[in-house]
């Protein structure tokens, strides 16, 4: 049984190492493909794109991980299959629950691993790779002139090359604004050629022009502002050199503190107790609204006392407590009756932006809520993933009994696909708060157990409802009972020689053209010859 355990073990775990990988590569080429606009162009060394991919690499395990224990299930066991290998450690007496045991234990042990991973590792790497990702978008473009075009890579500065050498640094036909004062395009230099060349160091950038003019607009202070005058300065020159400081091109990594209390960024402790921590400050802002509400806009109390009241000097006010309103109104002048009228008017515009902006708040409040609690959920959801997929995929692979790669892949990845559309659309609900956090996380796990325990079972008593004779045989059973029934057999035997006759009907007319046809033929023949 040791031996037979091993074997086992060693045909699942290549396949599974294989498929692992290959995921990862597939999956990161997805992700350069997303980025590359934002990591192209922008100078960056490949420690830093290194860096990236590694931490990207962490994010998509929980995809990559649950499909190699999926495709590499089937294609272990599809193997044994196909060789004749799983039937003949059957006939020995083993069960198939026996065969797949040490597999189950290795899968329970990924599993273990993939929860501590996503527990311990990925709240590090997301929030290094959220630090990172923010950076390299923020990074500024590389600086690179190209022919006929204006570039501003350069800070506070515009400038248009017309041509190029082949043969070395040299430019031609140059065009230079100035905009470090910030007043337009007032400075502008032109130039017959020159050089650009950046220091060792890439702090400076080295201009060095040729024949050129510099034009510079200056405005008079002495005047009003609307009667400003714009004198020209013009300096021509034979050669010009000046210096660009480019310090703010450098790569700088911004602080990871801003992004450490992030959903993502959290283990299991720290999703726990920041989510009470929400929950309690919803339930403390809830209750302060609906005491705010109450106090200042439903029952806003009015000093009846003070003699510079509304209603003071024109209308008694009953001393019960119940009032009637419409008798108080009617009491009132025309004036005082409008002016109370206003003030209501004033009061329910009040509490309607009240509302409406503890809602917007309510309604931020409970999004981060359940942000918190889905990521808290996820931290299990992988793990179960892999163990499902595993008990779909071992039982798949002994009843389709087909190894490789072909038809294990195509399996594997419509069922990764139904999985995680599953996933996704109960995340989504759950987001939304059309559904409770648990509900849409554990959506995909409810689906699919019933399914692994169904496949197992058919997979356990040999079924072979996955093979196409096992539909035929099954129509053909069905028509021979039918068979069995006279009117059925009459209706049958009917319909058949309604179909012999109309056939036996075409292959006449079909014979009648054919004759026609050949008697034209030998009409015209002999025409001809006469």
């Amino acid at each position: 049984m040791k031996k037979l355990n091993k074997f086992i073990l060693k045909s699942y775990i290549g396949p599974f190492i294989l498929t692992f990988f290959i995921s990862m590569f597939i999956l990161l080429m997805q992700f350069l493909w997303r980025y590359l606009d934002d990591i192209v162009g922008k100078g960056l060394g490949a420690a830093v794109i290194t860096e990236l991919l590694v931490y990207a690499s962490s994010n998509l395990v929980p995809m990559a991980l649950p499909l190699a224990v999926l495709l590499s299930s089937i294609m272990t066991f599809g193997n044994l299959a196909e060789h004749y290998e799983l039937m003949a450690i059957k006939s020995a007496g083993i069960s198939l629950v026996k065969i797949m045991r040490p597999l189950i234990v290795f899968v329970i042990g990924v599993s273990i691993c993939a929860f501590l991973f996503s527990n311990n590792v990925m709240p590090y790497t997301n929030l290094k790779m959220a630090t990172l990702l923010y950076d390299i978008k923020h990074q500024k473009p590389e600086v690179s002139i190209t022919e006929g075009v204006f570039s501003d890579a350069i800070e506070d500065y515009s400038i248009k090359v017309g041509r190029k050498s082949r043969k070395g640094p040299m430019l031609y036909d140059i065009m230079i604004y100035n905009h470090t004062e910030d007043n337009g395009n007032r400075d502008v230099t032109l130039a017959d050629s020159g050089t650009m060349i950046i220091t060792k160091d890439k702090r400076y950038m080295v201009i060095t022009l040729y024949n050129g003019t510099n034009y510079v607009e200056e405005v008079e202070k002495r005047r009003r502002w609307n009667e400003k005058e714009y004198p020209q300065r013009t300096t021509s020159f034979k050669e010009e050199r000046f210096m660009i400081d480019l310090s703010g091109m450098d790569f700088e990594r911004s602080d990871e503190s801003l992004y450490k209390n992030g959903s993502g960024m959290l283990n299991l402790s720290q999703l726990q107790y920041a989510t009470d921590s929400l929950i309690t400050n919803y339930n403390n802002s809830a209750n302060s609204y609906l005491s705010t509400l109450e106090r200042a806009h439903y029952f806003k109390k009015i000093d009846f006392r003070n003699e510079d009241s509304l209603w003071y000097k024109k209308t008694e006010l009953p001393t019960s407590v119940d009032i009637n309103i419409d008798s108080v109104l009617v009491a009132m002048s025309q004036s005082d009756r409008a002016g109370v009228l206003s003030y209501a008017v004033q009061n329910a515009r009040e509490a309607k932006t009240y509302i409406s902006q503890s809602a917007s708040d309510f309604q931020s409040r409970r999004k981060t809520i359940k942000r918190y609690e889905i990521e808290w959920h996820k931290k299990f959801t992988l793990s179960i993933a892999c163990l499902l997929l595993f008990f779909i995929g071992a039982p798949l692979g002994a009843i389709i009994r087909k190894g490789g790669i072909g038809t294990p892949i195509v399996i594997s990845v419509l069922f990764f696909v139904i999985y995680y559309v599953i996933n996704i659309s109960g995340e989504k609900a759950a987001k939304m708060g059309s559904w409770p956090a648990w509900l849409g996380m554990w959506l995909s796990p409810m689906v699919f157990a019933p399914m692994g325990a169904f496949l197992t079972y058919k997979a356990v008593k040999d079924a072979t409802f996955l093979e196409l004779s096992t539909y035929t045989d099954f129509f053909r059973k069905v028509f021979e009972k039918m068979m069995k029934n006279r009117t059925f057999a009459a209706i049958v035997k009917f319909f058949m020689s309604e179909e012999k006759k109309a056939k036996a009907k075409l292959a006449a007319e079909l014979e009648r053209r054919k004759q026609t046809l050949f008697n034209s033929f030998n009409s015209n023949n002999s025409n001809g010859n006469g």
